[in-house]
């Protein structure tokens, strides 16, 4: 697919695992891609095995660094034609543990950071009648799991915003969906699994098949699946999609 040259896209919590499967996916299709995160060293090191690829260091969650790094961008490269708010993070605690600032911690960098993400990038699109606002969700965006309330909360309040977002754009050009992946390889799995590992005593091979059981495909969801998903929402072949949380979980949804 090369359907994106002379779009520039941003793709935040772009360093590592899915949000780095997606900025790769879009230099190939042809975009002009920045990468962005509050890690300069990961974001370094992207950028060194992807030719062409630029990287801004920025914290999605502080309002200033986000307008800020939009205009830093559109500096550098123009608007911004896609944006995949990708930043996120997951910690688990049953409820009864779930301390206020936990709460507050997943709220603000899975929620308000896409929040100011797509607040700083529409203005642009919609004056171009033009763009693609992909939000990384998750399938904990459209079901419940033990042990992470605040995380579901947060995610579903993500589904949410895509769903409401989309309603208020339909008419300029702009689409606004999500992407919902089931348990992906990437760090933040390994995080998990060592935690199970640690609480449990279970060993890292015992609770890597827990959670892969979630997905009757019995394996997890690989980081380029769910970017091949988030391409396509950004191909023309996509523009009368808007306001959906697509599931890629293996029919776990």
């Amino acid at each position: 697919m090369t359907g994106l040259a002379g779009k520039h896209a941003v793709v935040t919590g772009g360093g590592t695992g899915v949000g780095a499967a997606i900025a790769r996916a879009l230099v190939a299709a042809g975009a002009t891609v920045t990468v962005t995160g509050r890690r300069e060293q990961p974001l370094r090191a992207l950028a060194a095995t992807v030719p062409g690829l630029d990287w801004v260091s920025a914290d999605s969650t502080d309002e200033a660094a986000v307008e800020a790094l939009f205009a830093t961008v559109r500096q550098r490269h123009g608007r911004a034609d896609i944006v995949v708010a990708n930043a996120g993070a997951a910690e688990s605690r049953p409820f009864g543990k779930t301390s206020l600032d936990l709460w507050t911690r997943m709220l603000t960098v899975n929620l308000t950071g896409s929040f100011l993400t797509c607040r700083a990038a529409l203005p642009d699109m919609q004056a171009a009648g033009w763009g693609r606002l992909v939000m990384v969700a998750s399938t904990a965006g459209l079901k419940g799991y033990p042990y992470v309330s605040a995380y579901v909360a947060a995610k579903h309040g993500v589904v949410g915003l895509t769903r409401a977002l989309a309603q208020e754009t339909v008419r300029s050009g702009v689409t606004v969906n999500a992407v919902c992946p089931g348990f992906t390889e990437t760090p933040l799995l390994a995080e998990a699994v060592q935690t199970i590992v640690r609480k449990t005593g279970r060993t890292e091979a015992d609770a890597r098949a827990e959670l892969a059981a979630s997905n009757p495909m019995g394996r997890f969801v690989q980081p380029e699946e769910v970017a091949a998903t988030v391409l396509w929402l950004c191909s023309d072949g996509a523009a009368a999609v808007t306001g959906q949380a697509l599931s890629v979980s293996g029919g776990e949804i």
